[in-house]
């Protein structure tokens, strides 16, 4: 039963973690590398605070680390069970835990690794009550940068993509437009006048004009089409699927969603792994 699994038994004792004070880049180039969401964030070894590629898109011209991090995470004790995480996953809409014991940082639960767990239960629920109906689609010649915008204002972690034939042929996630994404420094110029009136007719040799150049350094998404970077070879379940059967699918695959389908392969919808979790929340 889950309530009997402890978060000790499946947490990750190896982390990677950014420190303080650190920048940006750093971040940028460690959740490339690690190929992960999100890692916490420590000072003289305390946990304060966690950083995500969701933190670096919705600012991506702050360098400080500090700046970027969300504060005063939420942590659980190694203790607890995987219900408890499940909980806290869900409510507060995230996507991992660090495992906090005597104030050290012992480990990190993920989505994922419940998940994981959740594929050996046997769980034979149908997923269709768990899936997403109402997704953002987009279209496969849609530029990277603008579908970035598109799923940051609909808070959508993945997309289905979808052809001109409107059949859906790919996915796109925050994942791939990060891993795709990349540090661009530029030099920009700003016209400051120390002309003692804000008349647009004022000769300009009546003004003291100054020019200031200044660096600005950004995470910039590249305009290339969606289809370049998608992952097009698709995992797919039907609505009858069982919970832990699409579990085994998302682990073996290291995947987060997988597109619903009916029997004539037309999508219904999107399961996230984060919504698996329900089944063993609710029951």
């Amino acid at each position: 039963m889950p309530k009997n699994i402890k978060i000790s038994d499946i947490m990750r004792t190896e982390v990677a973690f950014a420190t303080l004070p650190g920048s940006r880049d750093e971040v940028h180039t460690l959740l490339k590398e690690k190929r992960v969401s999100g890692v916490p964030v420590l000072k003289d070894g305390k946990l304060v605070g966690v950083v995500s590629r969701a933190n670096l898109l919705k600012n991506p011209e702050e360098e400080q680390l500090a700046l970027l991090m969300t504060r005063n995470p939420l942590v659980i004790d190694p203790d607890e069970s995987i219900i408890e995480a499940a909980k806290i996953l869900l409510k507060n809409n995230i996507r991992r835990l660090p495992v906090v014991k005597d104030e050290k940082l012992v480990g990190i639960i993920s989505v994922a690794d419940i998940v994981a767990s959740i594929a050996e239960l046997n769980i034979t629920e149908h997923v269709g009550q768990y899936m997403n109906t109402t997704v953002v689609p987009i279209w496969t010649d849609t530029p990277l940068n603008v579908a970035a915008r598109v799923m940051e204002l609909a808070k959508a972690k993945a997309s289905p993509v979808i052809d001109s034939n409107l059949e859906v042929v790919g996915i796109i996630t925050d994942r791939d437009v990060i891993s795709a994404s990349v540090i661009e420094d530029s030099v920009e110029m700003s016209d400051m006048s120390n002309g003692s009136d804000d008349d647009e007719w004022t000769w300009e040799s009546m003004r003291d004009t100054m020019s200031i150049y200044y660096s600005v350094s950004r995470v910039k998404v590249p305009d290339i089409p969606v289809k370049d970077v998608m992952v097009s070879d698709l995992v797919k379940a039907a609505y009858i699927s069982g919970v832990s059967e699409c579990a085994l699918k998302m682990k073996r695959n290291k995947i987060d969603q997988i597109p619903v389908v009916n029997a004539n392969q037309r999508f219904l919808g999107l399961l996230r792994d984060r919504n698996l979790m329900k089944a063993i929340v609710d029951n």
